[in-house]
């Protein structure tokens, strides 16, 4: 009997603390108010207090949030190579030239080999020199025009025609215009006529000089001469001849 009294009260007892609790606690509201715009959420608890702006308690902000992204890239091309060109190992007389051009939208790019003719002819002297062709090594040399010049130079002209030396020296004085250096000759001749003019000039304005000069002199000689004579014949008259005793 004593248990049961017990269970009793301490029921009781629970339900006088619920009661209580019911009468004195309010509903319970939340104080914390959150607003998503565009992915950013932003909670404000009360009583915050920053800078120039407080938020009371349970108060609420609104947080909206705008951007704007423009983007220009401009990635260039592959790169334009031009091709290459080896002649190392060969006996060629060859040389190599290429040419690339690049740009955003288009790259252009092309080679070419080229002819050394100063390659050839020297290794044609030198096989023909080898075989004892020593004037038609010499003939093939003759093609550059540095070499006939330095040729006519030296006084040993370059074969033409099978003719050497002073024949030859003719020969290229009657055809010049097949010289190698022909346009460089031309040139040159006609300076050296222009300044043979100007010293022809010279040379005649200083014979017309000597000539007046000289004819300056010739007029004041015979003018003496005159006056010479004229006293001559002055003191004749003035003389008295004696006869003889």
């Amino acid at each position: 009997m004593e248990i049961g009294r017990m269970d009793y009260r301490f029921t009781a007892l629970l339900i006088v603390m619920m009661c209580l609790l019911t009468f004195f606690l309010k509903p319970a509201h939340s104080a914390e108010t959150q607003t998503n715009v565009s992915g950013s959420n932003t909670s404000i608890e009360g009583g915050y207090t920053g800078g120039a702006t407080t938020y009371q308690s349970g108060s609420s902000s609104n947080t909206t949030t705008n951007s704007t992204s423009n983007s220009n890239i401009k990635s260039s091309p592959p790169t334009s190579s031009a091709p290459s060109y080896n002649s190392m190992t060969q006996d060629v007389c060859a040389v190599g030239g290429s040419l690339g051009v690049q740009t955003f939208g288009l790259g252009i790019s092309g080679g070419k080999h080229f002819i050394d003719k100063n390659c050839e002819r020297l290794k044609l002297a030198r096989i023909l020199n080898d075989f004892g062709m020593k004037v038609a090594a010499v003939a093939i040399l003759c093609q550059d025009e540095r070499v006939f010049e330095s040729m006519i130079q030296a006084g040993t002209p370059c074969p033409i025609d099978g003719k050497i030396g002073k024949e030859a020296k003719a020969l290229w004085s009657k055809y010049d215009h097949e010289r190698p250096d022909y346009d460089i000759y031309v040139k040159r001749m006609k300076a050296r006529e222009k300044i043979q003019k100007q010293i022809e000039k010279k040379e005649a304005l200083e014979e017309k000089r000597l000539a007046k000069e000289q004819a300056k002199m010739t007029k004041e000689f015979n003018e003496f001469d005159k006056q010479v004579e004229k006293k001559i014949k002055e003191k004749k008259k003035n003389i008295k001849w004696k006869e003889p005793k």
